[in-house]
């Protein structure tokens, strides 16, 4: 039928689904916010899902079409997750397009200002870069040197995952607080 031509393709929907439940539940691990001094806020919870998309995304980046697509797919249920809690925070349905786009701009600003430290595995600078982020207006907070060790470690644990693990919706990324230090 004609009709059929103008469906959404959805053939990744569990393939989505299971891959963006492992992020979200990664962004939500309490040590993050107990040892690693990332605020249990709104905000904080969006920076470590944030986080985690970056390095995600990071990896996909790499792969072939299968999980470039895949990563699309993930960004926009990424994005309705984010308008949905908007949402669900009582802000008003004129209000959340602006909101939208403020925040997908930090988001994809983030996406930059990590990737020359990740590239580098310069902890020290994604230390910074986290802390200007997640707390601009505190001059302390140890635990950025913590977690952006967690994300050098975590990209490339990552950089060791099979593009089948990829396509299939089977990447994880490791626990914080479970790592040696990488030098």
């Amino acid at each position: 039928m004609i009709f059929g031509l103008f469906k959404k393709k959805n053939q990744n929907h569990a393939i989505v689904d299971r891959q963006y439940s492992t992020l979200t539940s990664m962004a939500r691990v309490p040590f993050f916010y107990s040892d690693l001094d990332v605020p249990d806020t709104v905000m904080g919870r969006f920076e470590m899902l944030s986080i985690v998309m970056i390095l995600f995304f990071r990896r996909t980046a790499k792969s072939d079409s299968s999980g470039q697509e895949l990563a699309q797919e993930i960004v926009d249920a990424f994005f309705q997750d984010i308008d949905h809690s908007i949402r669900e925070l009582g802000i008003g349905d004129q209000s959340v397009p602006k909101r939208m786009k403020k925040l997908a701009g930090m988001f994809y600003g983030r996406v930059e200002t990590y990737a020359a430290a990740l590239e580098g595995k310069d902890g020290e600078a994604l230390a910074a870069a986290l802390m200007r982020n997640i707390y601009p207006k505190t001059e302390e907070a140890p635990g950025m040197r913590g977690l952006a060790d967690w994300m050098i470690v975590a990209e490339a644990a990552l950089a060791g995952i099979s593009e089948d693990e990829i396509s299939r919706g089977h990447a994880v990324l490791p626990l914080p607080g479970l790592l040696p230090r990488e030098e």
